[in-house]
Parts: structure tokens; C-alpha cells; sequence
């Protein structure tokens, strides 16, 4: 059974008007940012105790007996550069809106300079505020994942992981944009942290699934022809990094669909451009959890630095103790890296001894067989 719709959370009058005429009883359900204040509704009519309203407005009097009835009613948050009350998932127009070259005052930058101001003391309202906003993304994220009653999404999600700094044109941003074509192609949904280097390869791999290799090769030199600034040579802080991905969207529009899920926490990065869905949360730890829970169908790690370690651990814990209710495959791209530099694929086939994961561990350097590992290896149910 396909659950298309997360039914707690209602975010429409359309859904409201639904809803009540279907039912006398709102209690649980979480009621976000609507305006009441030209209705008539009869509350008194409606089994109200424990129901949420975020940031919606109300008479005054219906305030004060929903509030009296045990409805719990937060108030709308203002003088934010986001909204708390997210329907939807982001896209790359709406967060780098207002970015140039010659400034950047992007949507993004103003979210993450008002972050940074309380990152690790925050105020309870911004604190709240920034919870709302990120209870938001989980569900506009589970509305097109479509999970069914076993923990399964619709869409088969395949993971990309592995270094930031990853060099446009570099062997494995391009084994990885093959790789994530090649799954796109195949039905796949990838999604990746959302960042530059690794994971912007596989974004755009992922995007170039519905057009030629010869096209994706074509978009790789485009996005490789950048201009330094000599004091640092990180291809995210070229001149010109944004406007060589917007050309490639320019010359290429329509790509297949995939997923980004960044963070404003670790600070101020260039967004990934070829994501077709953006889930930003403010809190690192659940979207690291989340981008590792929702990738069943395996995840395809390139040589990384610390953060591709922990991702690798987190994942090898979820699946030793079957947290989401599946083993899923883990695919190792790069045998230097993985075997020779840092021993991890070796400490991780020997913590699966006995587990039945150990069946779904792969090491290899060609990301044509990576991909052949996933598509014959899918999860299995714990």
C-alpha cells in the first residue's frame, strides 16, 4: 500500500474543507499556515484536543477556545529569511535567487548568515522556528518518496557519497556522473548531500539521464572551464562556478529528476544546480540520518575524506542492526582508496562476518559494474 500523502499534516483549505466534511476529529493532525480569520467554522462541532495549528491565524475568539480545548496553536514566526512553514521542497532558482559573480545575495546567504548568528545557542523561538522548518522538508521529502506500510519508498533511491573537493573533470567526478546516468537511465532515484564535487557529479549524471554520453561529457568540459582566484584554487570558489553550471542548463534543460540533501550547518557553499529537488534542513544530525534512511536501494561511495568516513559507518551501523527494516548494498569505488589508503572496505567486511549485509558489500573500480552490483543486489527486508 502506496501512502502518496503524509495524512497527518494539512497544509491547504482545500484539504481543511476535505477533511472536515469526511470527519468531526482533528485530533493529531497538524494544521500549518492557514488563514481562518474569514471563516465561520464551528470549532465546537470539531474533536479538537491535541490538534497542532503552525503559524496559522484565527479570530480571537476561536484562538482562545481551541487554545482552551486543548489544541496546541504556535504563532507565526516573522522577520525570518525563511519560512518555518515549508510546503514544498526547494529548488536551485529559489535559493540562489538574487545571486551574481559580482555579489552574492542569494536567498541562500541570507538563510545561513541568520543560522550562524545562533548555531549553537539558539533562542527557543529560533530554535522552534528552525525545527518547524525542518519538520517541513521530512514531509514534503516523504510526499515524493512515497513510503509504503514496510518502510519501502516508491521511487528506488540510490545514494552518492565521497569528497566535496572532488575537481570538476577529475576520474571519479566523471566515474561517478557515468555511474549516476546509468542508474537514472535504469529507473534509479539518486540523491546526494547536496554539495559540490562528488556530489555534484552524481546530481548531474543523474540529470543528464534522459540525453546521450556524448551530451554529459560535453556538460563535464563546460563545468571544468573555471576561473581561479590565486589565492585558492577549490573549483566551488572559482569566479565563474555558478554561471558554467547555468550555461549547462542552458544548453541541456529538461533533465531526468534526482534529490540534493545539504545542510545549512557545515557553512556557506556554492548550491548544487542539477538537483531537481532541494531538502535543506538546519539541523545536520536528521539530515544525515535521513539521506542515509532513504537510500534502500544501496549507496555508491568515492573517495572521500572524514565526512565520506562517518557516512560509510553510519550506514554500516543502520544496516548491521536493520534500523530501517532493510539491508541495503554498499558499493566501494576505488580500491586505493578504500583498501591500500585507509584499510575501510577491509574493517567493514570484517564487522559483517555473520550479517547478512556482508552479501551486499562491494569494492571495485569501474562504475559500470558498480552499478550492476546495485541493480542485481536489491535490499533486503530484515
Amino acid at each position: 500500500m502506496s501512502l502518496k500523502k503524509f495524512s497527518n499534516l494539512i497544509t491547504t483549505k482545500k484539504e481543511f474543507n476535505k477533511l472536515i466534511q469526511s470527519t468531526d476529529d482533528l485530533r493529531k493532525k497538524v494544521i500549518q499556515n492557514l488563514n481562518f480569520t474569514e471563516e465561520n467554522i464551528d470549532w465546537k462541532s470539531l474533536k479538537i484536543q491535541g490538534t497542532t495549528f503552525l503559524g496559522c491565524d484565527f479570530k480571537k475568539d476561536d484562538a482562545i477556545y481551541l487554545i482552551s480545548q486543548g489544541a496546541f496553536v504556535y504563532p507565526k514566526f516573522t522577520g525570518y529569511p525563511f519560512s518555518p512553514h515549508r510546503k514544498k521542497l526547494y529548488d536551485w532558482q529559489e535559493l540562489m535567487d538574487g545571486y551574481s559573480e559580482e555579489m552574492d545575495e542569494s536567498v541562500d546567504l541570507k538563510i545561513y548568515n541568520h543560522f550562524v548568528k545562533h548555531k549553537y545557542n539558539p533562542p527557543m523561538e529560533e530554535a522552534l522556528a528552525e525545527r518547524i522548518h525542518d519538520y517541513g522538508i521530512d514531509v514534503a521529502l516523504r510526499n515524493i518518496l512515497e513510503f509504503d506500510e514496510f518502510g519501502m519508498s516508491e521511487r528506488k533511491v540510490v545514494g552518492f557519497m565521497g569528497g566535496h573537493s572532488t575537481k570538476r573533470g577529475s576520474e571519479y567526478y566523471t566515474k561517478v556522473a557515468l555511474a549516476a546516468k546509468r542508474l537514472s537511465e535504469k529507473g534509479y532515484f539518486v540523491a546526494t548531500g547536496g554539495g559540490p564535487g562528488i556530489m555534484e557529479a552524481a546530481n548531474l549524471g543523474a540529470y543528464f539521464g534522459n540525453k546521450s554520453d556524448d551530451d554529459l561529457m560535453h556538460a563535464i568540459e563546460i563545468l571544468s572551464d573555471l576561473i581561479f582566484t590565486a589565492e585558492n584554487q577549490r573549483d566551488y570558489f572559482a569566479k565563474n562556478y555558478i554561471s558554467q553550471s547555468k550555461k549547462v542548463l542552458e544548453l541541456y534543460p529538461n533533465g531526468a529528476e534526482n534529490l540534493a540533501i545539504p545542510t545549512w550547518f557545515y557553512g556557506h557553499e556554492p548550491s548544487n544546480l542539477f538537483a531537481s529537488y532541494i531538502a535543506k534542513y538546519f539541523s545536520n544530525s536528521i539530515r544525515e540520518d535521513t539521506l542515509l534512511a532513504i537510500c534502500l536501494y544501496g549507496i555508491i561511495y568515492a573517495p572521500g575524506s572524514a565526512g565520506t568516513t562517518q557516512e560509510i559507518f553510519q550506514e554500516a551501523a543502520q544496516n548491521h542492526y536493520g534500523t530501517f527494516g532493510y539491508y541495503s548494498p554498499m558499493v566501494f569505488l576505488g580500491k586505493k582508496r578504500y583498501v591500500e589508503d585507509t584499510s575501510l572496505y577491509s574493517v567493514v567486511h570484517q564487522l559483517a562476518i555473520g550479517m547478512p549485509y556482508k552479501e551486499l558489500l562491494y569494492l571495485t573500480d569501474d562504475s559500470e559494474l558498480a552499478v550492476e552490483f546495485i541493480e542485481n543486489n536489491p535490499p533486503i527486508m530484515v
